[in-house]
């Protein structure tokens, strides 16, 4: 079979058949079974290319812009523009045209803009792989690997090209390629055979996940030679799903459409016959009426404030992979999170050991950093230490798959866990790799069993090493060892003074591990199963590792305490050591419940449901994959919105499943990495509420700007409604260029400040939204449309009335014709600038829900003051340079004027001000408040 058409060129073969003898495959892919030299890599990566897929290009730039024209209020405007242009009105018709292509400018860039922001995060997180290079193990970004490296694969790997296997045995999920999702296994010992090519026993695909075991194997084909390359040609890419945020806005949109077309089209009869309009007149002002309806930043805005959430999460060490995701951050009420590496610092260390011959305090055996590194001790093959410490330290270090460094622990890779067991036996005098060379079978680590074990090579036969969890591994146990290789049977005083050692030691938050070992025949090895290897055990010993809380988790989760948010620790380790680490860090600090995964499993829904219901911090200890979901599962039935955190393969259905998946960005396996919405770089729990908190924010400044802006509608539709009431005998105060002056000029920069406000005091200290929560609710709008903009449309209106009659109009006076035209005019600017001066009111009003002005600061958003101070000079230039007066018809105020516009700002805030205040004073609990975990009320 041809495969990987290398290009020519020194050390690049031409043509490779990765089914041929491996021995051939080697000498065509010139390599060999400890991989290339870096220089010949180097050389290599010059005539192969970077093993990356070439990504399908996205929607071309025309297709995202013409998205901009066709969404409701583009529509709406487009619509205006037409029957402006039917009217015989041009400029009108030729202002709305700019206003749609201004719009759809800014938010075409912001969409570009955010785009971009969220594929950058994959330069946060390169793929990497383990590779042989120079004889040794190296990791390397995934990109480099060329024909002809020689990979290391094991449990949790996401494998980058395609290869084959030179040695060991790994479970592989396919399921990428052939939609199957339960591993196959593929071994180095198979062969090839007659069967399609990827059900080959012994190949493995790029893109593809390992779920247990380790194999070297040698890459074949990279990029888009590969399997995954030829389907990703095929694919096209698939377009993000808009958040729930975004499609409430989107009715939002729609709702206004609605309200402004019936607007628009009530007045035409009102025009006609009240007022006593033409048809050109009355259409005109519908046409200016159905503008000031509607929003037109809206959309843009929202995509900015998501974007600029995805940016400053970024910057706090949490990279989110969706950018709706940044929005659903702010309404998590429960977050159901790991021990290991997450309430914890991930660095294991092994402090005592149990054997039968006593306990053994590691902390006065010197260790490696106080004496020299050991000297090579007995290994599986060098015959057997006598004592139960050195065949527990064999074992330790047989049963292992990591890799440690003696002089350098920075280099330390593998599981934390396994790293310290490593560091145990060469503590114990059984240096790395401890006889791994002599391993024969492994049957990877099962989190529904608890345990793993290895078939290594001995004297006379073979030896079965396990390690697990303390109450999975001594029911299989029958003895125990004893000095001079002997054993005693495991009789039940001795079980009985394990199971109150292992008690004590767990209640000090001690992780344990048993280990045991088996002798075999050779005889027994062929044809082994797992459970006939892992039964009739002799116990080597119990061994006591500790992980330290992080300093920082317990102020976070004091953080998420004031914020209603529960905390349910979901682990696979001891249920006392897990509660002991939670109570540590301040979880469960007014009760703590402990869940063992035996009784969750045993637990039908109704008593599940009732559990989670009942409120409370829980602890659920030595959980399996499938239970982890289940919990995710019955908290999202009862409406909660739920973020779950892991690091190893076991997590992915739950991090899918969950409404955020969050990942660990170093511990984490691939396997997470990908199931997750949200990877921390730092693996900090304090980096998910620092993401909460940046959620709320975002959510909070997107419901302060359509405040702002709706607020704005009032000042202008009132007027056109008093004309039409009014029959006409009280003249428009705006006229359409105005209304789109204001609307495009001064109104856009302070929105989109707002899209950028800090988060208001006490973000933190008030409940998490509900899942089924409006963006728009009618509080929001009674703010907004009643007391913002109903008091703007009071001191407008006012202005307006007070300018017409300082200049001797009487109701019903002729205003378009005659000396009072100019009159007329000074009241529409006197209207115009009235409305901008109410706006720098409602944008700082609007800068905070429910603290004062005082608590936020009057200088907290410079960008707000700088696009006021811009949206005033804009102003100014609409009522001062002569141009600009015959576009906007607008005319120089004089001094009187421009003194009453100076207490329209004050009056506008401190109405909403008196407002704010008497609703922090008031003490009736808001009907369906959420409450703590403890049930304690929280502010709303």
């Amino acid at each position: 079979m041809d495969r990987g058409d290398g290009a020519s060129g020194a050390g690049q073969p031409r043509r490779t058949d990765p089914e041929e003898s491996l021995d051939r495959l080697l000498r065509d892919l010139r390599s060999g079974r400890d991989g290339l030299t870096g220089r010949e890599a180097a050389r290599r990566l010059v005539h192969a290319g970077p093993n990356a897929l070439v990504r399908t290009p996205g929607p071309r730039w025309t297709t995202q812009l013409g998205r901009q024209v066709v969404h409701p209020l583009a529509l709406l405007l487009w619509l205006a523009a037409a029957l402006a242009l039917a009217a015989g009105t041009g400029p009108l018709a030729i202002a709305i045209v700019v206003v749609i292509a201004l719009n759809a400018l800014f938010a075409f860039y912001q969409e570009r803009h955010a785009e971009k922001a969220v594929e950058a995060l994959s330069a946060y997180l390169p793929q990497r792989a383990r590779v042989l290079r120079d004889g040794a193990v190296r990791t390397v970004d995934a990109q480099e690997l060329v024909p002809g490296d020689v990979v290391v694969v094991g449990e949790g790997d996401r494998v980058s090209a395609d290869a084959r296997l030179l040695d060991g045995s790994v479970e592989m999920d396919l399921s990428t390629l052939n939609g199957e999702s339960v591993p196959v296994v593929r071994t180095a010992w198979a062969g090839s055979t007659d069967v399609p090519f990827l059900q080959a026993p012994d190949l493995v695909f790029s893109g593809t996940t390992c779920t247990g075991g380790e194999a070297t194997a040698v890459v074949f084909a990279t990029g888009m030679q590969t399997e995954l390359g030829r389907i990703a040609a095929l694919s096209q890419r698939v377009e993000p799903e808009p958040s729930p945020l975004e499609v409430q806005v989107k009715r939002v949109a729609r709702l206004i459409a609605v309200v402004a077309v019936a607007m628009g089209l009530a007045f035409v009869p009102l025009g006609m016959f009240f007022a006593g309009l033409s048809f050109p007149d009355t259409l005109a002002f519908a046409i200016g009426l159905l503008v000031a309806n509607v929003p037109e930043g809206l959309l843009p805005t929202i995509t900015l404030a998501l974007a600029v959430g995805v940016r400053l999460l970024a910057r706090e060490g949490a990279l989110v992979k969706r950018i709706s995701a940044v929005e659903t951050l702010g309404s998590t009420s429960v977050i159901c999170t790991d021990k290991t590496g997450t309430l914890t610092v991930n660095r294991m260390r092994a402090t005592r050991v149990w054997t039968d011959a006593g306990v053994l305090d590691l902390a006065a055996v010197p260790g490696p950093a106080r004496r020299p590194a050991p000297e090579p001790g007995p290994s599986a093959e060098a015959g057997r230490p006598e004592g139960p410490v050195g065949r527990l330290a064999v074992a330790a270090a047989a049963c292992n798959d990591a890799r440690v460094d003696p002089a350098h622990p920075d280099l330390d890779s593998g599981d934390p866990t396994e790293v310290a067991l490593l560091r145990l036996a060469g503590l114990l005098g059984v240096p790395a790799p401890g006889g791994r060379d002599a391993r024969v079978l492994r049957f990877s680590f099962d989190p529904a069993l608890r345990r793993m074990s290895t078939v290594d090579r001995a004297p006379g036969g073979a030896v079965v090493h396990v390690k697990g969890a303390p109450e999975a591994l001594l029911p299989r146990c029958v003895a125990v060892a004893r000095a001079q290789g002997r054993s005693a049977a495991l009789d039940d005083r001795r079980r009985a003074e394990l199971d109150r050692r292992v008690t004590g030691w767990a209640a000090e938050g001690l992780r344990l591990l048993a280990v045991a070992e088996r002798p075999l025949a050779a005889d027994d090895v062929p044809g082994l199963e797992r459970d006939a290897a892992e039964s009739g055990l002799t116990l080597l010993g119990v061994v006591a590792l500790t992980d330290p809380p992080r300093p920082e988790v317990a102020d976070a989760v004091a953080r998420c305490h004031g914020a209603g948010i529960r905390l349910l620790v979901v682990t696979g380790d001891h249920g006392l050591t897990a509660s002991h680490v939670a109570r540590a860090v301040g979880i469960g600090r007014d009760g703590l419940r402990v869940v063992e995964g035996r009784d969750l499993d045993a637990m039908p829904e109704q008593e599940l449901d009732a559990l989670l219901a009942a409120g409370g911090e829980v602890v659920f200890a030595r959980t399996s994959p499938e239970a982890k979901m289940r919990i995710a599962d019955a908290l999202q039935q009862r409406g909660e919105v739920v973020a779950v955190t892991g690091d190893g393969v076991n997590d992915a259905p739950a991090l899918r499943r969950a409404d955020i998946g969050v990942a660990m960005g170093r511990s984490g396996t691939d396997v997470a990495r990908e199931a997750a919405t949200m990877v921390l770089t730092d693996d900090d729990f304090t980096s998910v509420v620092s993401a909460v908190r940046a959620g709320r924010r975002v959510y909070d400044d997107v419901r302060k700007f359509i405040v702002y802006i709706f607020a704005h509608a009032t000042p202008e539709v009132v007027p056109f409604l008093l004309y039409a009431l009014s029959g006409g005998a009280i003249p428009l105060p705006l006229t359409v260029m105005q209304i789109l002056a204001i609307d495009l000029g001064t109104e856009t920069l302070p929105a989109l400040a707002l899209g950028r406000e800090p988060a208001e005091p006490g973000v933190m200290e008030r409940p998490p939204r509900r899942r089924e929560e409006n963006v728009v609710d009618r509080t929001m709008l009674g703010r907004a449309w009643g007391l913002l903009g109903g008091v703007s449309a009071v001191l407008v209106t006012t202005l307006f009335l007070v300018t017409l009659l300082s200049g001797g109009w009487t109701p019903g006076a002729d205003v378009a014709h005659g000396p009072l035209h100019d009159v007329w005019r000074q009241a529409t600017t006197m209207t115009f600038l009235g409305i901008v001066a109410c706006q720098v009111g409602t944008a700082m009003a609007s800068r905070t829900q429910r603290a004062s002005l005082r608590q936020v600061g009057l200088t907290g958003n410079p960008l707000l003051l700088w696009a006021i101070l811009a949206e005033l000079l804009f102003a100014a230039a609409v009522v001062v340079l002569p141009p600009l007066q015959r576009v906007f018809g607008t005319a120089v105020p004089t001094t009187w004027q421009l003194l009453a516009l100076l207490p329209l700002p004050v009056l506008v805030w401190g109405a909403d001000e008196l407002w704010r205040a008497a609703r922090r004073r008031r003490p009736v609990e808001p009907r369906g408040r959420r409450r703590s975990h403890d049930g304690r009320p929280l502010r709303p």
